[in-house]
């Protein structure tokens, strides 16, 4: 059977999350990975709710559906906790990464008796002391492989450079390596 990972990224619109699955999967096709990358989302304006998902497989995979049920879940805006059922669906024993200050224990009372490995990362604070702004799609991916190991730093950092040239690039980079410390 082949062994699929599929990842969906939460966050609101103008949050980078689609460029977020993107760069994963341009990560993970660096490393020699088949991959399926997309957005689900309307015409709603800046702000509103958005899922993006990357789906990585080892072998050529012909499954090109809405990710349902994935193994990974990425929250790049903590005000959806309260709006938005980010969980559902998590595979048991499945990963959340969250943007969040607060206390870890805290972010229990949002996933219930969901039985998921909870991170957390000051995604918003490193965003805004490295880059500038707060857009936190890359930092959470950073956090995002520390853990998993999904793909490896040195992949995501390439992309990240090719896509963001120059200052920006390196900004992303620093922002990408301090959230892969940082983890929790």
């Amino acid at each position: 059977m082949v062994e699929i990972t599929d990842v969906r990224i939460n966050g609101r619109g103008g949050q980078g999350a689609v460029t977020a699955s993107r760069l994963l999967a341009e990560a993970a096709i660096l490393e020699g990975s088949y991959v399926h990358a997309f957005p689900n989302f309307g015409p709603e304006r800046a702000g509103a709710p958005v899922t993006s998902f990357a789906r990585i497989c080892p072998e050529p995979f012909t499954e090109k559906t809405e990710v349902y049920e994935p193994h990974i879940v990425v929250v790049i805006d903590p005000t959806l906790l309260d709006d938005v059922p980010v969980a559902d669906g998590l595979k048991p024993g499945g990963i959340i990464v969250v943007n969040y200050e607060g206390l870890k224990e805290s972010l229990q009372k949002y996933f219930g008796d969901t039985h998921a490995n909870i991170y957390k990362v000051a995604g918003s604070k490193i965003a805004m002391e490295e880059i500038g702004r707060n857009v936190p799609n890359l930092v959470m991916l950073g956090a995002l492989i520390k853990i998993t190991k999904i793909v490896k730093l040195e992949s995501l950092v390439s992309v990240t450079k090719n896509r963001f040239r120059g200052a920006l690039g390196e900004k992303n980079v620093s922002a990408i390596k301090r959230a892969f410390e940082e983890v929790e």
